[in-house]
């Protein structure tokens, strides 16, 4: 405890920086990593033994009440599911498919598929409800091969069952329509109690065993199948318990949407309240018009002692934080830390919930953030005391490596460490392109020092590498760093932005307008508007690479089909470019094309 972390929050800030003969930067943390477990169904085993009955998942019923699974019940189940799988001869060959979204039944077959060693996949459900041609979907069953699909609250997803699993791939369903093909019900997966061979099959498990395959939201292409195994999945949990020590002090507790298809709510936040034997409560809410509503009851009635979202999701709660004080009273009182990740976050947002929180507490509560990816399980570098300031997205965990080597001006960022996959699955061409000559993985992030003369202040996110292009007079355009300063300038009537200018003379955007934020305003309004804020955002630009010629607000949502999208919300920049090239040849006639923001000369 120092005094800049009066409460204890942060582990060690300390770094080592080291540069080599060849010019590659070395960042690592001179403290070594406590040792992992060797399975997360350690944890279950250890809370299930040592507190039975403190509950560990809770989803709400059709009814609204609270629907809880204790740690013995949840070890019990899971281990019942273990033996379902084994009696099916599931594996690596035939693994599961989870099509569903977060909740109780979701969990424990994942937990029954590590007990028994069998890997399993949640894939997202944008891609079987909100897709129309299901061509990820198809992708990825086709690469995944499973023996067994499993979906809860099964009748939304029977077109995306029908288009895309193969014939004679068993289906354990629950609740599906009546008139469905002929499935398995659900309950008979933990219908068997669990024998021997479960035992066995566990004890069969290392640290090597592939516990999960996550598939990328295919921003840059087709989705991925990136390998989890044990070791990835316990290091990383590890390298959190290090970075946060006060997590050993009391189970924390969880109100969390974020899906667990991804690795953000699956394997860092779900994984967190499994290893420091807390409660995990399944949010059925999310950052929607008619979703977010459900999140601010969910807060009303649980305290978190950790909150994570993303800046959408903060940005959606603050109309429902600044009403009621009971519900800032119940997301504050015992919070220890306000969590963001997977955008950039507004200034005003951070300064608006910052001042709340002191406000109902009388006290800071920190705003941090950290980077990873779903290769690197997820977290790499995570902030402490002193690597906390906004921006910055903190020191190199222990046990992982960083490695900065020169790229088109900035530092891109590769990583090593018990954290990262080993590759992709049935996928070895990528796997190869993933890494370099020493085995560190290209993270594909270009990062800065926040102070180069005190490397323990932290690093600085500097954009995505592949994305950035020169102009034609030859000068780089930085696209993360530019589209984080757009965004924050155009709030509230913008919520992201896409980039053009590749060889040309200026720089245009590609305004993706927030819908409630821009409902009232007529066009011609809303074209008013922005034109006075490009003047104000390029009157604070310092060259041609930060200033926007001419800008023009979609019409259209981008689509998940078309890749412009991800199923968690990022936007495919070359993607949107390339499917809306007709509006940049707009952006960049003379005359421009209809509702194109021309910005006034400089």
């Amino acid at each position: 405890m120092t005094r800049s972390d009066p409460r204890g929050l942060f582990g060690p800030s300390d770094v080592e920086v080291t540069t080599r003969p060849d010019g590659a930067v070395i960042v690592r943390s001179p403290h070594p990593l406590p040792a992992p477990a060797r399975t997360m169904t350690d944890a279950l085993d250890r809370w299930a033994a040592a507190r039975p009955e403190r509950v560990f998942l809770a989803q709400r019923n059709a009814a609204g009440a609270w629907r809880e699974v204790s740690y013995a019940g949840a070890r019990a189940l899971a281990r019942n599911i273990a033996q379902g799988l084994i009696d099916r001869g599931l594996g690596p060959e035939r693994p599961v498919a989870i099509l569903s979204g977060n909740g109780l039944e979701h969990a424990l077959v994942g937990l029954g598929a590590m007990y028994a060693g069998v890997p399993y996949a949640s894939v997202s459900p944008a891609y079987t409800l909100v897709s129309t041609d299901f061509a990820k979907l198809k992708f990825i069953l086709g690469l995944l091969t499973p023996g067994l699909v499993v979906a809860v609250g099964a009748a939304p997803f029977m077109r995306a069952i029908a288009a895309a699993v193969p014939a004679g791939t068993e289906l354990a369903l629950m609740d599906a329509p009546p008139g469905t093909m002929r499935v398995t019900p659900l309950e008979a997966l933990w219908s068997r109690p669990a024998s021997g061979e479960v035992d066995a099959a566990s004890a069969r498990v290392t640290p090597d065993t592939v516990a999960k395959v996550l598939f990328t939201s295919g921003s840059t292409g087709a989705p991925k199948g990136v390998i989890n195994t044990q070791r990835m999945l316990t290091s990383n949990q590890a390298m959190l318990a290090a970075a946060f020590p006060f997590l050993a002090a009391a189970p924390p507790t969880l109100v969390d949407w974020l899906p667990w298809s991804h690795t953000f709510g699956a394997n860092h936040n779900f994984g967190l309240a499994l290893t420091h034997g807390g409660t995990f409560y399944v949010d059925d809410g999310k950052p929607l018009p008619g979703a977010i509503e459900a999140t601010a009851r969910n807060l009303r009635e649980v305290s978190p002692t950790v909150y994570f979202n993303v800046p959408k999701g903060y940005e959606m709660l603050l109309p429902h934080l600044r009403a009621d004080a009971g519900l800032r009273r119940s997301l504050f009182g015992r919070l220890k830390f306000l969590f963001y990740a997977g955008a950039a976050l507004a200034p005003h947002l951070r300064t608006e919930l910052e001042a709340m929180a002191r406000a109902t507490t009388g006290e800071p509560i920190p705003m941090i953030t950290s980077l990873g990816s779903t290769e690197t399980a997820p977290s790499a570098l995570t902030v402490t005391a002193k690597a906390a300031a906004p921006g910055v997205i903190g020191i190199p965990n222990l046990g992982v490596e960083l490695k900065l080597v020169a790229s088109a001006g900035k530092l891109e960022a590769r990583l090593k460490g018990p954290n990262i996959t080993p590759g992709y699955w049935r996928q070895p061409e990528l796997t190869a392109a993933a890494f370099d000559e020493e085995g560190y993985y290209l993270l594909g992030d270009a990062l800065k020092f926040a102070d180069r003369d005190a490397p323990e202040k932290g690093f600085i996110f500097d954009g995505r590498i592949a994305e950035d292009f020169k102009l034609a007079t030859g000068t780089w355009v930085s696209v993360g760093p530019l589209r984080a300063r757009f965004i924050a300038a155009f709030a509230p009537l913008v919520r992201d932005v896409v980039i053009a200018g590749h060889d040309r003379d200026q720089i245009a955007a590609l305004a993706i307008p927030d819908p409630d934020a821009c409902r009232a305003l007529e066009p011609a309004a809303l074209a008013a508007r922005l034109g006075d804020m490009l003047a104000r955002f390029n009157a604070d630009a310092q060259a041609s690479s930060m200033r926007i010629a001419r800008l023009l607000a979609l019409a259209d949502p981008l689509s998940i089909d078309k890749g412009e999208i991800t199923d968690k919300g990022s936007i495919n920049q070359r993607a949107v470019l390339e499917h809306r090239a007709a509006l940049v040849i707009a952006l960049y006639a003379d005359p421009p094309g209809p509702g194109v923001v021309v910005a006034a000369r400089s």
